[in-house]
């Protein structure tokens, strides 16, 4: 069994001789050896490595092919004692007077197959056909080697017993070069994880396309796909070789080895095969494929068996802490850009289909509501209306610190729009009164905002929750802004995702350019519109807006004028929220496998498990509870790979329950 899904793959490139068998199989042993200390399940070796790819006329002389031979029957002998993973090693066989380039997979000194190489590239610097034979010349499916049958022929996957749906597809170097290479029908066959043996030599700019290659069949594939190439051990007659190695997983760069090393290289990486299995499950384009004649060819399986694994505590691939925000400045820039014309774009498209009338959005002073506010003053530019034309009301209400209505304030002045000032706090005193309520205990008969504000003061440290008293306010905000027009939403993704909202209140809205961004991406968007957008006054607004304590601000300011509420006491820090909403929806997560994840996220320490595991089942109960909500969220655009929007990403049964999933943290508790 591989735990979490996680297996680790290796690319290795040995110390090479041109023709030195001998020579050579001690390096790849000795890579054996290392891959073993490394607990890896899986390793490629580069093309022809028993007797080195650039041979030349040499593949023709029974002397070098018997050195092969001989070279994998010791590798497989010798090698049955120190490795207990797959290895996957290149070499030349002569089979009825043709000599094949293959690969050769080895399992704990057996021989499971051979497969060789389709399409032998002879052009420009390369002469393959003068000496070898593509596969389709093989006129028989199995060979014998030492005291072995096996079997012969790029009709072979390689499928573990054990672990459920690893399956192994082997292609050799130009295989990939193709329009279609024999990997997407390894793929389709069921192949989870696609080996290439290679030997690619060195040229300017070749290495970002074998990158690009790599990547690109992964992704089209929903596959591992593991590179391993000559290194500088070959032949520099006409040709420099540079052992570049990639692993792949679904169009993702997990692990890239430097070029030009002069000592065996080892590079290691943990796929995901519970991952890709999810991706495939759902992509129903992939699914259909897998029935096309024309794609699909018959596969026999050579059986192999895992065996019991610890769980990996050095896990080979990056956890990133914040998986919705890129990483470098170039990126970053790019990706703001484009959300923001993706949010521009459809805040647009709506406003011109019901004859560009003005916008009406409430501005609270806090993240969300800033980030909508400037879609919307990027939208009324695009359409080359004023910005006078949306009507930005701050609503203040009992919870209102200063710090965020006077930023509230400032933003609107600085950014041009048509600004309102309301104070909801005596609507919502009326309305409390018509309900017969009486907020926190306390007696409305007669009392002025003033005299019921003072009373709440008294009230601290000891205010209780009151979920009528925060609802009103949440609605009457909405209720103001429906009636002055078309109402722009500030949600994001993360409080649909926990239900951080009131129902027809701050849930509610005509359109919501935020809808699919989650919170961390919002303070980022801020953040950098803030550095890249603006100067001055209104760069130095959105920088505090960016640090103020993310609050829903509906139960009653401190004396000293500070929000008594922080979400992210309640709900836990957004970026762990977040985390776990990523890998629970992008990925189907199970919980014991996130919680393993977020521990080797680079959180730089600030969560123990204890804190982590608590917050988890927060998120799993909340979500769970809260999706009557998310079955009616208004429209909005989607800008990442997760939506909750009904219409969209995310259906799901309002009364489904969480016991499956929390019976993971009783059982652990236990």
């Amino acid at each position: 069994m591989l735990p979490f899904g996680f297996l680790r793959v290796a690319a290795a490139v040995p110390q090479l001789r041109v023709a030195d068998c001998d020579f050579n199989v001690r390096h790849l042993l000795a890579l054996l050896r290392r891959a073993e200390s490394e607990r890896v399940h899986l390793v490629v070796f580069p093309e022809l490595a028993i007797t080195g790819y650039t041979c030349g006329d040499l593949f023709h002389q029974p002397v070098l092919q018997r050195g092969a031979v001989e070279g994998l029957l010791r590798l497989a002998s010798e090698s049955a004692a120190i490795f207990s993973g797959l290895a996957v090693v290149g070499l030349p066989l002569a089979v009825d007077n043709l000599v094949f380039n293959c690969a050769a997979v080895l399992h704990r000194g057996q021989l499971l197959g051979v497969v060789p190489k389709s399409y032998l590239p002879t052009y420009k610097e390369f002469y393959e056909a003068r000496w070898f034979a593509p596969a389709t010349r093989a006129s028989r499916c199995e060979i014998d080697l030492g005291r072995q049958t096996v079997p012969f022929g790029t009709d072979r996957l390689f499928a573990a017993t054990d672990v459920e749906g690893l399956l192994v597809g082997v292609e050799i170097c130009e295989d990939l070069w193709v329009p279609t290479p024999p990997s997407a029908a390894q793929a389709l066959a069921g192949a989870s994880v696609l080996v290439n043996l290679s030997a690619s030599n060195e040229v300017i700019g070749k290495a970002d396309y074998r990158r690009q290659l790599a990547l690109s069949q992964s992704g089209r594939c929903m596959a591992a796909y593991v590179y391993a190439s000559s290194g500088v051990g070959e032949s520099t007659t006409d040709l420099v070789f540079g052992g570049h190695c990639l692993i792949a997983e679904n169009g993702t760069l997990l692990a890239e080895s430097d070029r030009f090393l002069r000592e065996d290289a080892l590079l290691v990486a943990d796929v995901d095969l519970d991952r890709l299995r999810v991706e495939r499950q759902r992509t129903n384009t992939f699914l259909d494929a897998t029935v096309c004649p024309e794609f699909v060819r018959p596969f026999a399986r050579c059986p192999f068996e895992i065996g019991e694994r610890p769980l990996p505590t050095d896990l080979r691939r990056s956890v990133e802490a914040h998986p919705f925000v890129p990483s470098g400045q170039e990126k970053l820039r790019e990706r703001c850009e484009e959300i923001f014309h993706i949010q521009v774009a459809g805040l647009a498209k709506r406003l011109e289909h019901l004859g560009s009338p003005s916008a009406t959005i409430g501005v609270s002073g806090g993240l969300d509501s800033t980030l909508a506010l400037l879609v919307a003053c990027k939208t009324m530019d695009l359409l080359g209306a004023p910005r006078q034309r949306i009507l930005a009301f701050t609503l203040p209400g009992f919870g209102t610190s200063n710090r965020t209505r006077d930023n509230a304030r400032a933003l609107m002045r600085q950014l041009g729009v048509g600004a309102r000032e309301v104070d909801i706090r005596a609507l919502c005193l009326e309305e409390m009164r018509l309900l017969g309520h009486r907020p926190f205990g306390i007696d409305l008969a007669g009392a002025t905002v003033e005299s019921f504000t003072e009373r709440l003061y008294r009230l601290y440290p000891e205010q209780r929750h009151d979920l009528v008293f925060e609802n009103v306010q949440a609605r009457m905000r909405t209720s103001l802004l429906m009636n002055a027009g078309f109402v722009v939403g500030t949600g994001d993704l993360s409080e649909s995702a926990l239900g951080w909202s009131t129902y027809n209140g701050d849930h509610t809205s005509m359109y919501n350019p935020n809808g699919s961004i989650p919170k961390t991406l919002v303070k980022f968007l801020v953040d950098w519109a803030a550095r890249n957008e603006f100067d001055g006054d209104a760069r130095r607004t959105l920088l505090d807006i960016v640090d103020t304590v993310i609050s829903p601000e509906l139960l009653p300011a401190q004396h000293d004028g500070q929000p008594a509420q922080a979400t992210e006491s309640t709900l836990g820090p957004y970026e762990v929220v977040d985390f776990f909403l990523y890998h629970f929806l992008r990925y189907g997560a199970p919980p014991e496998k996130i919680l393993f994840l977020a521990q080797r996220a680079e959180f730089n320490s600030r969560y123990d498990e204890e804190e982590l595991r608590g917050w988890l089942k927060v998120f799993l109960r909340r979500f769970f509870a809260n999706q009557f909500k998310r079955s009616c969220l208004p429209d909005g655009p989607k800008v990442g790979t997760i939506s909750l929007s009904p219409r969209g990403d995310w259906r799901m049964p309002s009364d489904a329950q969480p016991a499956l999933w929390l019976k993971w943290a009783e059982s652990s508790e236990a």
